[in-house]
């Protein structure tokens, strides 16, 4: 049992010497261990626990004192005669006289912690003394028989051998009995519940570091040299009790030191002594965590009277609120069940320490580099199993209980409190395991199979695109997502990187719009080459851009998309940032909306360089147009759109062959990504198939259903549940080529009538119902003189249209394979 104890206690003690020795420790101890490490949620939950435990430690203490003074001052109807024993006894006797040890420590720990040095030296002189002899008295003091009195005429008698080798093997064998308090079968478990207590000490030094004057060098070194001293003077104590007393002395007499030392009332004053010292190192011990917890503000008002401190710095605020709280636990009045509680809150302190170290220690932060270095993660993680494992076998309810305690602290001041100058050990963390599954992340090991979109959505102003942002979330499918930015300007003739400064802003917009999203800005001479520069080094390793999102470029009036939604209305917002980036920070940041007199930032022929740049780095891309008019699902005015429209024809030069070419593919995965995603679920995918009856073969309706049959045997095949729609396109075929060759070109000019009219069916056909629609993007020309047209071809088969998606896909992202 006392190595059980031992070597969860040095365990401890190690992840205890790691963290102090790595850097300034601050008044808190143990509290201020967990909080700065695994952060405030954990810190608060664990430092309250770990609080309450030294609470009730206290309350155990002072409970053992009075019990040792009534066990020889208390009245004995047995032994009237005797005028030592003259003081009453009961219940409400025991809490007075609790009450009043208790004051006595109060009173030490209000003067200040010189006062409580001063007196725990002189009680550590006295307790090393009464240890001596106590020791010597096992040599020097012969066999005799020592009579045991319970009260009324019941007399028992117990032998000390002196050193015997058969009374060692007598009680070498395990046999509990009743518990005098609670009158239960006794176990080793709560035995250890008990004994356990008389070890916790460690912590004592450590919750003391505000008063220390080094405590990065004290705090090990005081501890270790703790550990190794009482371990040794339990050993000795144990092995020569177990030589020289039968089991009938030991089971009988709590006493048994006082009868068999050679000036008995050696033994009474130190027990005395080490109780009240220990009550006050509780006590002051959990007023300093108390104090830290206040000045934290973790929880509120609630702990406010814990913040007043004296001239002289002692808080005595934390010291009368934790003598308040010792007063209540006083009331229990039953001196082991209160040890279990204790103890298994002493454990789950234990545990988080042992835990805050390991996740230091996993996180290979190069700044970890403690002096003491006698730990490895293995000692933590054993730490943390064997505090647990004796936890339950301590007390089920009360562990379960205590974790259940600590899950509702956490989630309290998880959503209390706002974010933390601490630093996060969560990412550090996450840093090491992302860095190293993204080297296990091979872009040669690729496979169709597991294709996702990678996107990057180049967001020029997110004042007029929060729909697009949103609505691309949703299109990402579990893969990567990055909203890119371009500032234009020369980085020679500007004092320092504007970019940098404006990170926090987009990182608050994305938290803002909730999507989970990437930022990367970059400054560049121009838009373009800002983009080419986002395409080749965004992403890390085979975590890539693979499509590019544009906006679409035409001469629509931009909306203020900031206006509309109170998360960005200064006073409105429902939650603060926690980075001190509100709403008004953002709606003061980003520029105003361009007015419809303003020319657009980019040039017409730059826009169409930028995707044919994207087509030349075989990404594919995507423009989207109309998104602000976007109706999300799950709004009221969603419940007349049913409908994710696809559309995989290039309708500016239609054929029937390119109805299964790549990018054709690609607009159907796009759209079947989008309707998996959770709110898109309840729409419908229709896909249009556009067929001219000189194209069927034989120019009837049976033409037009051999065309539907084998489109159909495709989605089986690719999986993908659609609705087929056969649109005649015969009426619309006839205008194509009808416009005026333009000298110079280098292919024929589609007609604006054409155009209309392509834009009619598509209109027509999908009708209100259609909530997006999925179009293909032909390749734009390659003579650059022909850029303005291609725009021009664009705007006209898109207008009106709503939502609209062109897509044009470069990469094979279907498979017919398991």
């Amino acid at each position: 049992m006392l190595l059980v104890a031992y070597a969860i206690i040095w365990l401890t003690v190690l992840s205890v010497s790691a963290i102090s020795t790595n850097g300034a420790v601050q008044g808190g101890g143990a509290y201020f261990m967990i909080s700065r490490t695994l952060g405030p949620e954990f810190g608060g939950s664990i430092g309250l626990m770990f609080y309450l435990a030294n609470v009730c430690a206290c309350g155990v203490y002072v409970l053992g004192l009075v019990e040792a003074v009534l066990d020889i001052f208390g009245k004995d109807t047995s032994d009237p005669t005797n005028p030592l024993r003259s003081l009453p006894q009961g219940y409400g006797y025991s809490f007075l006289y609790a009450s009043m040890v208790l004051l006595l420590c109060l009173s030490v720990c209000l003067v200040g912690a010189s006062i409580y040095s001063q007196a725990a030296f002189f009680i550590f002189i006295l307790v090393n003394l009464v240890l001596l002899s106590i020791v010597l008295s096992f040599l020097a003091v012969g066999p005799r028989q020592i009579t045991i009195r319970h009260g009324g005429n019941v007399t028992l008698i117990g032998e000390y051998t002196g050193i015997n080798s058969s009374t060692l093997h007598n009680n070498l064998r395990a046999d509990y009995s009743l518990d005098y308090t609670t009158g239960n079968l006794m176990n080793f478990a709560t035995v250890f519940a008990v004994m356990f207590n008389g070890c916790t000490g460690i912590m004592a030094g450590c919750n003391m570091s505000g008063e220390l004057k080094q405590p990065s060098r004290a705090i090990p070194l005081g501890t270790i040299i703790a550990v190794v001293i009482t371990f040794f003077v339990y050993l000795i104590l144990f092995i020569f009790t177990a030589l020289t007393c039968d089991r009938i002395l030991l089971k009988e007499d709590y006493g048994f030191f006082r009868p068999i030392n050679f000036w008995p009332p050696f033994v009474l004053i130190g027990v005395y002594a080490t109780s009240l010292s220990a009550s006050m190192s509780t006590l002051i011990g959990a007023s300093r965590i108390l104090h830290a917890l206040a000045k934290d503000d973790l929880f509120g008002i609630l702990l406010a009277p814990a913040k007043l401190v004296s001239k002289g710095g002692n808080p005595w605020g934390a010291v009368v609120y934790t003598w308040a709280l010792v007063q209540l636990v006083l009331l229990a009045g039953k001196l082991n069940t209160i040890a279990g509680i204790v103890t298994v809150f002493y454990l789950m302190a234990y545990a988080a320490i042992d835990l805050a170290c390991l996740a230091l220690e996993w996180a290979s932060a190069p700044n970890f580099r403690p002096t003491f270095r006698l730990f490895s993660w293995h000692t933590c993680l054993l730490g943390i199993f064997s505090c647990l494992v004796m936890m339950f076998l301590i007390n089920p309810a009360y562990a379960s209980g205590s974790i259940v305690l600590l899950l509702l602290l956490l989630g309290f001041i998880h959503f209390r409190s706002g974010s933390s100058s601490w630093g996060y050990i969560s990412q550090a963390l996450i840093f090491h395991q992302v860095r190293k599954y993204l080297l296990l992340l091979d872009v040669r090991k690729e496979h169709v199979k597991f294709w996702r979109p990678q996107i990057l959505l180049m967001v020029s102003n997110p004042r007029t695109c929060c729909q697009l942002i949103k609505f691309i979330n949703d299109l990402k499918k579990g893969g990567l997502y990055i909203m890119g930015h371009v500032e234009t300007g020369d980085l020679d003739t500007l004092p320092s990187d504007p970019v940098q400064a404006h990170y926090s802003f987009w990182l608050s917009l994305v938290d803002k719009l909730n999507v989970k999203a990437f930022v990367d800005l970059t400054l560049s001479p121009s838009v373009r080459l800002g983009t080419q520069q986002l395409l080749r080094i965004t992403g890390l390793g085979g975590m890539k851009p693979n499509t590019l999102v544009l906006g679409f470029y035409d001469n629509a009036t931009p909306e203020d998309y900031f206006l509309q939604d109170s998360a960005f209305t200064p006073g409105l917002s429902p939650h603060d940032d926690p980075f001190g980036v509100d709403a008004t920070s953002l709606q003061a940041h980003f520029p105003p909306v361009r007015s419809p007199e303003t020319p657009h930032h980019l040039a017409p022929k730059e826009y169409v360089a930028i995707i044919c740049d994207a087509l030349k780095m075989h990404k594919n891309i995507v423009l989207a147009r109309s998104f602000p008019c976007l109706v999300r699902p799950g709004t009221s005015s969603s419940n007349a759109a049913l409908y994710i429209d696809v559309w995989p024809l290039d309708l500016l030069r239609p054929q029937a062959s390119a109805y299964v070419d790549v990018c054709s593919l690609f607009l159907l995965q796009m759209a079947c990504i989008l309707n998996m995603a959770a709110s898109w679920r309840r729409y419908q995918l229709r896909v249009f198939l556009c067929v001219e009856s000189s194209g069927t073969g034989n120019g009837d309706s049976n033409g037009l259903l051999a065309a539907e049959v084998k489109f159909q045997e495709l989605l089986l095949k690719l999986r993908i549940r659609a609705a087929i729609r056969v649109v005649d396109w015969d009426r619309v075929a006839v205008l194509r080529g009808q416009g005026l060759q333009h000298p110079g070109l280098t292919r024929e000019p589609i007609s604006v009538e054409y155009l209309r009219a392509a834009n009619q069916a598509v209109l027509e056909e999908g009708g209100l119902e259609s909530a997006v629609r999925f179009l293909y993007l032909p390749r734009p020309p390659a003579d650059p003189t022909l850029h303005e047209r291609y725009l021009e071809e664009l705007d006209h088969l898109t207008e009106g249209l709503g939502p609209t998606l062109l897509i044009h896909g470069l990469t094979p992202v279907t498979c017919t394979e398991l």
